[in-house]
C-alpha cells in the first residue's frame, strides 16, 4: 500500500503496482433505505427486518449496487487522489459480488494500478485499469473486479480553472 497518500496524482507519477486504499465508510440502516428509495429495489432482504431475520443471512444486507456506488466514491473522489488526472470513468469488467455487507459494516476500497496505456485515439490521454476490492472492517472481501479510467496526460484545464477560481472566491 501506498504509505503516503496524496492528492493530485499527475500522469507522470502513475505506475504499474501502485497501490491506494480509501478511506472507510460505514454503512446504516439509512443508507439502505436511502438506496431503496432512489433505484426502487424495496426487496424485503434490504428493508424489511422480519424477512431479513428468518434469512440466511439473519438480518438485513445492503443491496449489492449500493456497495459498488460507495466504492467508487470512496476511490477516486473522495480522496482526490487522480484529481489532476482523471477524465471519465470508463468501464467495470468481472466484477464480483462475493459477500454480504451488512448494517454497521464498514468497507473501505483496496486498488492497485493493473495496467497503464496509451489512448489509441487520443495522444494526451491514457487508460488506467484497476484491479479493485471491496474489504469489510474485518478483512473479508465483499467485491471485486477491474475498473478502467480515462486521465490525462498533460494538466487539466479544469483543475486550474477550479483552483484558480477557488482563490479569488477567498
Amino acid at each position: 500500500m501506498n504509505v503516503k497518500p496524496r492528492l493530485g496524482y499527475r500522469y507522470d507519477d502513475l505506475f504499474v503496482g501502485m497501490q491506494f486504499r480509501s478511506p472507510g465508510r460505514t454503512i446504516t440502516d439509512a443508507d439502505l433505505m436511502g438506496f431503496a428509495g432512489l433505484t426502487g429495489d424495496h426487496s424485503e432482504l434490504h428493508t424489511s427486518d422480519v424477512y431479513a431475520q428468518a434469512s440466511q443471512f439473519g438480518q438485513k444486507v445492503a443491496h449489492g449496487m449500493l456497495g459498488l456506488a460507495y466504492a467508487h466514491g470512496l476511490m477516486w473522489a473522495r480522496t482526490g487522489e487522480l484529481r489532476e488526472t482523471a477524465i471519465a470513468f470508463l468501464g467495470i469488467d468481472a466484477w464480483r459480488f462475493v459477500g454480504p455487507v451488512f448494517v454497521g459494516d464498514t468497507i473501505f476500497v483496496d486498488y492497485e494500478l493493473a495496467e497503464l496505456r496509451d489512448s489509441r485515439s487520443r495522444p494526451t490521454q491514457a487508460i488506467a485499469t484497476f484491479e479493485v476490492k471491496v474489504v469489510k472492517q474485518d478483512g473479508s472481501i465483499v467485491q471485486q473486479g477491474r475498473k478502467a479510467l480515462l486521465v490525462s496526460k498533460v494538466p487539466l484545464e479544469a483543475v486550474a480553472a477550479s483552483t484558480t477560481l477557488a482563490a479569488t472566491a477567498s
